[in-house]
């Protein structure tokens, strides 16, 4: 068994390194040398953590202690220590996996890992105490996102991108022991189809991966989404949990002509459109800020924050999650000219989106569910529902897509234009519930729903 580290030994140690970092500086500064650049600097603390290493491993020999059974101990620990400088603790070594999917830690001592291929196994404990796996996740809230977020007995809850785009949720105090999920981003880039993945390929690369190669769509879905997010159709993302909402957000983002400006709200940032330049060159991602716990100041909620974009000059806002009050802010922006408009929303089946959307709208501001139908009918054009499915394999596919159009009885009018298909459940065409935008879409690219090229030609209409 391999004896665990003790996270109170790996922050001694890490701060015997960082003051070797600082004598390092200063010398650099006193002899009028440039600073060392990042990947010097994080080559040359490998170098200092050896050492310091080292010198903890004699001192324990000196001191009568007996040296750990577990030859990679020493291993093991240096790579603890530069992962609390540069990155997760011992969690490292599990986000470095390709192939780990989803990481459940109930407390310290119990790790659970689902991979790829859906196979699920318990892990190593990955700290020796509750209070060391507090301090491990107390350390990426602190660096990890764009503003530092507290994990404490105050703010017992924590929600984070990490460095490698994976999504961290922590919770204390509600359990017996701290519980963490980490839910990994394995397709950091998305795209909806391979031709579009193949020009943003760079020269004697890969390919990059996209939805249709996947499996996640068909060819005729993607031709669909591809033509309603150039003609700037409004697009909502329903779908549960774990199900590839932002995945499918993604591959829609980049169809988005590379110089509109994009402005970009999350409550922890996890969509990463900034890191690629070359796909989008404007962009401004806004990340909720949280309020102190002194009471000072109020913090910028997702709600204020997409009431502040409209007056940014946005080519199109993109809620990177709708979870309340924002929903109502971000109807009256559609509604209001932001055409093109992006989010995703939690939901168990594509007709309950507009049930959540207007609860949370009923929830906040709105007088009736009648108006907020009809805030809905004015905002939205088409729901796309991805999930698990079961006729896959589990995969994740775009099972439903329905257009909106207009009120009906008090409520949002409905038409279920790609339905589950009864061979392998991804959405198909139901060419007998027609189009009512299908002009808007044939004018902003090639999809003509099958009809030919000609009656769907600008100038002509489809229906």
């Amino acid at each position: 068994m391999s004896e665990l580290l003790d996270y109170r030994l790996v922050r001694e140690l890490q701060g015997k390194v960082a003051d070797l970092q600082l004598d390092d500086r200063r010398s650099l500064q006193a002899r009028g040398l440039p600073v060392r650049s990042s990947a010097d600097e994080q080559q040359q603390a490998q170098s200092f953590i050896r050492t310091v290493v080292s010198q903890h491993m004699q001192d324990r020999v000196a001191s009568g202690q007996e040296l750990p059974s577990d030859t990679a101990y020493d291993t093991r620990l240096r790579a603890a220590i530069y992962s609390a400088i540069y990155g997760a603790g011992e969690l490292q070594e599990l986000l470095d996996d390709e192939l780990v999917e989803n990481i459940n830690i109930n407390g310290c001592d119990e790790t659970w890992v689902t991979y790829a291929g859906g196979q699920k196994q318990q892990w190593r404990p990955v700290a020796a105490s509750n209070e060391d796996l507090i301090s491990i996740v107390q350390n990426l809230g602190s660096y990890a996102g764009m503003n530092a977020r507290p994990f404490s007995p105050t703010t017992p809850e924590l929600d984070v991108r990490l460095q490698d785009g994976s999504r961290l949720s922590a919770i204390m105090s509600a359990s017996e022991a701290p519980s963490i999920s980490i839910r990994r981003n394995r397709y950091p880039q998305m795209f909806l189809r391979p031709d579009i993945a193949q020009q943003a390929s760079k020269p004697h690369t890969e390919r990059l991966p996209d939805l249709v190669s996947l499996g996640t769509v068909t060819e005729e879905v993607a031709d669909f989404l591809y033509a309603a997010v150039r003609s700037r159709c409004n697009i909502i993302v329903g779908g549960a949990t774990d199900a590839g909402k932002t995945t499918l957000l993604r591959a829609l983002i980049n169809c988005i002509d590379p110089l509109e400006r994009l402005v970009i709200i999350e409550k922890a940032l996890e969509l990463g459109i900034k890191r690629h330049h070359e796909l989008h060159a404007d962009v401004v991602e806004l990340e909720e800020v949280l309020p102190d716990s002194e009471g000072r100041f109020a913090g910028l909620d997702i709600a204020t924050l997409v009431r502040r974009s409209r007056r940014m000059d946005p080519s199109r806002v993109i809620v990177g999650e709708v979870l309340g009050p924002e929903v109502v802010e971000m109807l009256s922006a559609m509604a209001q000219g932001n055409d093109g408009s992006l989010s995703t929303i939690h939901a168990r089946d594509a007709r309950e989106v507009f049930n959540r959307i207007a609860t949370y709208a009923v929830q906040n501001a709105m007088p009736s569910f009648e108006v907020a139908h009809s805030l809905m009918a004015g905002a939205i054009d088409f729901v796309v529902f991805v999930e698990k499915n079961p006729k896959m394999g589990m995969r994740r596919t775009v099972t439903e897509i329905i257009e909106v159009g207009g009120m009906m009885e008090g409520r949002v009018a409905q038409s279920n234009i790609f339905v589950p298909s009864p061979e392998d459940g991804r959405a198909v065409r139901q060419h007998e519930v027609p189009i009512v935008r299908m002009e808007r879409l044939a004018r902003a690219s090639q999809f003509s729903d099958g009809l030919p090229a000609w009656s769907t030609s600008p100038g002509q209409g489809a229906w």
